[in-house]
């Protein structure tokens, strides 16, 4: 498969000098799912040359409750008043909507304050289509995505669903990106790796010992106790590995996904998915069988 679309758009023109305090960075506290449509609004408005004193004249939010509503302080913001921005700055209102909503019941808003804070805006947040490539790109990829999330997350559903909203909000982004596949892996991977759980900083892949061909081939108690042991040790080594050295090794061992077809998901060369397959297995192989350490020529 080649590169399914071609950019339609050229790439965005770097953001024009704002007068006045730069907008500051997202509060660390700030949990993904609220990310998730934060930085997608947060990047168009860098890119679109409008002040914080400009937009607080054409909505009813002073500069200081933007700015922290763009920096994510304060306290989780109503729907009316993400909507009032995201039509100034042009962005699609049903992704940002879908997003902004889960975010708000993962903040503890209960139902009838989203629904309250969101009813003013329901005129104009009407469930619209995604742009016909957008759809094209997700008929393409939503099965082999789904087989990725699973491997780390008990609910993949959500994180897909997520991963293209997302890419609606910066459809444009990807289309002018070197290659759509590639930016819109690390959209998947990025979504996916904000719910993984995480030990000393690196993925946990536990919960996919127990969802493996070689597991479920097995009935004998005695054998599936020992492929479990194996696989825990195995997915706990495959975590230590890089990054893009562990999506190859997942998507070819776990998922069962061809080379020529992982090197269409991730939009990298052939060669480069087989020689990150080829280093991966062999630090596994140090890593589970180290070889046997011998002994030097007595002097």
């Amino acid at each position: 498969m080649t590169t399914p679309f071609e950019p339609s758009v050229p790439p965005a023109r770097p953001a024009l000098l704002r007068p006045g305090r730069k907008l500051g960075p997202i509060a660390e506290n700030v949990v993904s799912s609220h990310r998730a449509w934060l930085d997608p609004l947060r990047e168009r408005y860098l890119r679109s040359g409008l002040t914080l004193s400009e937009l607080s004249v054409k909505l009813p939010l002073a500069k200081s409750k933007l700015s922290e509503l763009l920096r994510g302080t304060g306290l989780y913001p109503r729907w009316e008043i993400v909507l009032s921005l995201a039509v100034e700055l042009q962005m699609p209102g049903w992704p940002l909507y879908r997003l902004w909503r889960q975010a708000a019941f993962e903040a503890h808003k209960s139902r009838e304050w989203v629904e309250r804070s969101s009813g003013k805006g329901a005129l104009t947040t009407s469930h619209t289509a995604p742009p016909l490539d957008h759809r094209a790109f997700r008929e393409l990829v939503e099965s082999d995505y789904h087989l990725y999330a699973q491997v780390f997350l008990d609910d993949d559903d959500t994180a897909v669903s997520d991963t293209f909203d997302i890419l609606w909000l910066r459809w444009n982004d990807a289309l002018a990106s070197a290659d759509t596949r590639r930016f819109a892996w690390q959209v998947l991977r990025a979504t996916v790796m904000a719910r993984t759980l995480h030990l000393d900083g690196r993925p946990e892949l536990g919960t996919a010992a127990f969802d493996t061909v070689a597991l479920q081939s097995l009935t004998a108690e005695s054998d599936r106790v020992d492929q479990i042991a194996e696989s825990l040790q195995l997915f706990k080594a495959m975590g230590r590995l890089p990054d893009h050295q562990l999506d190859v090794l997942v998507l070819r061992r776990l998922c069962g996904i061809t080379p020529e077809h992982v090197s269409d998901l991730l939009g990298v060369p052939l060669a480069t998915v087989r020689s990150d397959e080829r280093h991966a297995v062999h630090f596994l192989e140090n890593v589970i069988c180290p070889p046997p350490e011998t002994e030097g020529n007595a002097a």
